[in-house]
């Protein structure tokens, strides 16, 4: 079967890190985000070990405890990095770090909260990279598999330091690694476009370096 190449390019250029397009009002069901799980562990793996674990939080409780970590390690960082932006910084930029802001106060109000997870302790070096290189395409499947449906993301990993805290509130076992916290929600409205990049011919080397 040959893949409609029109909409895997759509999809591609126009699943964006959505943050103040996040509808913090309408329910997100089960049902959705354990379809496109279905389809995120369909990516490869390291090995085929498919060691990758996904906590879901739809409990308002929790979710307000997560945003808590959070913003403890959000606040500091996201405001000096926002007041350097706002300073000299593109456009674009300075709508980043805006949005973040954004997610920085109302994370708690998303629907839904993604932890995705993976079974051992991050090595050094080489089997580092492997090690996450064996979760982040599966997260990167549910997240266009979320733009399909209607809904966003973004992938924040601020928590993580607080992920002992975050670990005890969820009940996650030693041995298992959070790599990420997603906030999930349907957008409000489906209207994303390209982002501002480098022109490819800029930043692409053919077999050796320049």
């Amino acid at each position: 079967m040959v893949l409609d190449q029109q909409v895997c390019d759509e999809l591609l250029n126009t699943t964006r890190s959505v943050r103040k397009r996040l509808d913090l009002t309408k329910p997100v069901p089960r049902e959705v985000i354990d379809e496109c799980l279905q389809l995120a562990v369909q990516a490869p793996t390291g090995s085929n070990v498919q060691g990758w674990r996904w906590i879901v939080i739809d409990d308002s409780d929790t979710r307000a405890a997560l945003a808590a970590l959070y913003r403890r390690s959000a606040e500091g960082y996201l405001s000096a990095a926002s007041e350097q932006a706002s300073s000299g910084a593109d456009a674009q930029t300075q709508r980043v770090f805006s949005s973040a802001m954004y997610l920085m106060e109302h994370l708690q109000e998303v629907p839904v909260h993604l932890i995705p997870c993976i079974q051992g302790n991050p090595p050094n070096g080489l089997a580092g990279a492997g090690f996450y290189a064996s979760i982040y395409p599966a997260v990167w499947s549910f997240q266009l598999a979320l733009r399909a449906r209607g809904l966003g993301s973004c992938l924040t990993t601020l928590h993580l330091a607080h992920a002992d805290e975050a670990a005890a509130l969820l009940g996650i076992p030693d041995g298992i690694t959070q790599t990420a916290l997603l906030p999930v929600a349907y957008t409000v409205g489906t209207d994303f476009k390209l982002a501002n990049r480098s022109p490819v011919s800029e930043i692409t080397h053919w077999n050796s370096w320049g």
